[in-house]
């Protein structure tokens, strides 16, 4: 065969990623906290960007809300028949370009950043009161950390300045808990001070309140606790030392370690129970970032379900076209204009992304919704198998993009807060010719049958799948056995030694 040269033309068709299609995929999986963040980093960035402020919304755009002749409010319902798109509207004035993403009531909430304003306590010259407009709030101390609270104890226990800076590193690696971590010892070689040094500030340390703190292990902290209280004796010190035969209930192996009678262990233990294990989680060294639902559903009076959008979640930014017109007029060369028209290209695009976001985040939540009314309804028993490719189908979109929109998202319920793919659960097949269960519904009723059990009758994994067959849930053990550990449920062994020691604790209790 002889090779030779040509030029052959073929056309074909290939799908390229834009930058801008990068962009809305990437902000449709973004929770409403990262989403906030790459908002503020877009008005930094494009000049054309800005927040909207809210005050200059005139009153007259405002959607009338009804309200029922009882006089309470009542927003309107969505029809969950029709296309999102149908209910959500873009609102546009002379200057800026306004975009609500999915203001399907009206009204958007006003940016809480904008709202903030400093508080100046002052009182009444003649009365002495605070004045109304006061924020009583404002006057309330901050919650004291541990971390504080230790640091303070310091300056008074310890003088010495190199001790001190010693002390404090020590205090540093004090978790919430109240537990010392790390390398302890590791600080006098890294700090180049005697080990002796170190050992002596740990137990002065260990000597500040709340008592157990500064201890390197639970049985370190329960011995600290039981000095202060002067009940620290040799048995109770043998307790102390055998806490894996407590933790796995082995009460005869613990009795036969310590060298005691039932009574007085029991005693014991009840003693030992009073301690608390985490001393320092009484502190507010951390504070906790609280779930921002993005969608929220609830009844309506005719028995269907509103479901509507947390506009709290969603940034309002505007197209500031006036501000692009003015300095267009100024721009004299090619570089100066490309940038203006660039900056202009992508705080359009951004807008419309933020918008499609919104309008796919409702609409896969209203369908959640339609497909798990018996969990709303009835409680978890009643949720039904559900999959991606369900929910995709029924909206008209791809699996992946239903999987980016329910991660990170959270919808607020009148049974809770739930992650969107809570909502997605396995089928498990049913006996005989009926239908199949959820998964979590499984789950749930399994953990009811535990809970429901008596110390004379612990049911084993053989024993679950009996009662569930019953019930006509097909389940194999192994499931049953991995659904039970998931939730953190002890084998049947380990539970009935847990029923037998509260049996045996309660007995001394009720002699008394």
């Amino acid at each position: 065969m002889a090779l030779s040269t040509r030029l052959d033309l073929r056309q074909g068709q290939q799908l390229v990623m834009t930058p801008q299609l990068q962009q809305a995929i990437k902000l449709l999986q973004l929770s409403n906290l990262e989403l906030g963040q790459f908002v503020e980093t877009e008005l930094e960035r494009n000049p054309l960007l800005e927040r909207e402020d809210g005050d200059e919304q005139p009153v007259k755009d405002a959607a009338v809300e009804p309200v029922s002749e009882d006089g309470d409010y009542e927003p309107p319902a969505l029809d969950l028949s029709k296309p999102v798109g149908e209910s959500a509207a873009s609102t546009f004035d002379t200057e800026h370009e306004n975009v609500y993403p999915d203001d399907t009531r009206g009204d958007m909430a006003r940016d809480m950043s904008s709202d903030w304003k400093s508080v100046t306590p002052s009182t009444s010259s003649s009365s002495g009161s605070f004045d109304d407009d006061n924020n009583l709030e404002a006057y309330v101390s901050a919650d004291l950390s541990l971390k504080d609270h230790l640091t303070q104890q310091l300056q008074v226990a310890v003088r010495d300045p190199i001790e001190r800076i010693v002390a404090q590193h020590l205090i540093d690696m004090v978790d919430e808990a109240g537990y010392l971590q790390g390398d302890v010892y590791g600080v006098a070689s890294k700090l180049g001070v005697p080990d002796v040094m170190v050992a002596r500030l740990i137990g002065i340390i260990q000597s500040f309140d709340p008592v157990g703190v500064g201890a390197r292990s639970l049985a370190e902290c329960l011995a600290i606790q039981l000095r202060e209280q002067d009940r620290f004796d040799p048995m109770m010190q043998g307790l102390i030392d055998n806490l894996g035969l407590l933790a796995t209930h082995n009460l005869t192996a613990l009795r036969k370690a310590i060298g005691c009678d039932q009574d007085d262990l029991s005693d014991m233990i009840r003693e030992l129970k009073g301690l608390n294990p985490k001393p320092g989680l009484k502190f507010g060294s951390v504070q906790m970032q609280p779930v921002l639902p993005d969608v929220s559903v609830r009844a309506a009076r005719d028995g269907s379900w509103i479901v509507e959008l947390n506009t709290d979640t969603l940034p309002r930014v505007l197209v500031n076209r006036s501000y692009y017109t003015m300095v267009s007029k100024t721009s004299r060369n090619d570089k100066d204009k490309g940038y203006l028209t660039e900056c202009l290209q992508n705080a359009n695009w951004l807008v419309k992304s933020l918008d499609q976001r919104a309008r796919t985040i409702l609409r896969v939540a209203e369908e959640i919704v339609r497909q798990q009314d018996g969990f709303l309804t009835h409680g978890v028993t009643h949720m039904r198998p559900l999959n991606l490719k369900t929910i995709a189908e029924k909206i008209g979109m791809h699996e992946s993009t239903v999987s980016r929109v329910t991660s990170n998202k959270y919808i607020a319920t009148p049974r809770g807060i739930y992650e969107l793919k809570f909502f997605f659960t396995s089928a498990i097949a049913a006996e005989g010719d009926g239908d199949a269960v959820s998964s979590e519904a499984v789950r749930h009723r399994i953990k009811s049958l535990i809970d429901a059990e008596a110390a004379s009758d612990v049911l084993s994994d053989d024993k679950l799948v009996e009662k569930l067959k019953g019930e006509g849930i097909d389940i194999a053990r192994r499931t049953v056995a991995k659904y039970r550990e998931g939730m953190r449920i002890a084998s049947s062994v380990q539970r009935r030694r847990e029923k037998q020691m509260q049996v045996r604790l309660q007995r001394p209790m009720a002699a008394e």
